[in-house]
């Protein structure tokens, strides 16, 4: 069983959940992270969000997500995910923090996030896990601009509000 830290708009812890609980009934405020890589072409790595995900499975989103565990930092839990995840590790840095709400009519789970948003840079070999990932894919900035207008509705929520806050500080290469 894990849990995830259940933190106020602050971002101040105010206790622990489980993970699956903190995403049913509407959602837990928890403390998340969404990672951006991008290579020295400055092409973004999307992943395909394995269908067997507990929620919001087969949608395309950034290169990583996850949570920190209680008494884990969160740019640990992102390192740790990197590996878990996409096989590789690399440096990180924060960009910006953002809170969202969005609910996955397949699985009935709603995600309320303090979502904080770290970008890396990465050209090594990828490893991804399949219990992860179905597929990756790396694609220049102005293109999944482009195809995140277009069909929307095969990314995931949260990576629409992340790429927008982003664009609008001018952190996409």
């Amino acid at each position: 069983m894990e849990n995830v830290i259940l933190v106020d708009e602050a971002d101040g812890v105010i206790g622990f959940q489980e993970k699956l609980a903190a995403h049913r009934n509407g959602g837990s405020l928890h403390r998340a992270f969404s990672i951006f890589i991008f290579n020295a072409s400055g092409e973004m790595l999307l992943q395909e969000r394995s269908r067997q995900k507990y929620h919001f499975g087969g949608l395309w989103a950034n290169a990583c997500c996850g949570h920190p565990r209680p008494g884990e930092d969160l740019h640990a839990a992102a390192h740790r995910r990197l590996v878990e995840e996409l096989g590789f590790d690399t440096t990180l840095r924060t960009a910006l923090s953002f809170m969202y709400v969005a609910d996955d009519p397949a699985s009935g789970l709603t995600e309320r996030e303090l979502d904080h948003v770290l970008i890396g840079e990465f050209d090594g070999v990828l490893v991804p896990n399949p219990n992860e990932v179905d597929s990756v894919r790396w694609v220049a900035t102005d293109e999944m601009l482009r195809d995140l207008r277009r069909n929307g509705d095969c990314y995931a929520p949260w990576f629409h509000e992340a790429v927008t806050r982003l664009e609008s500080l001018s952190q996409l290469p």
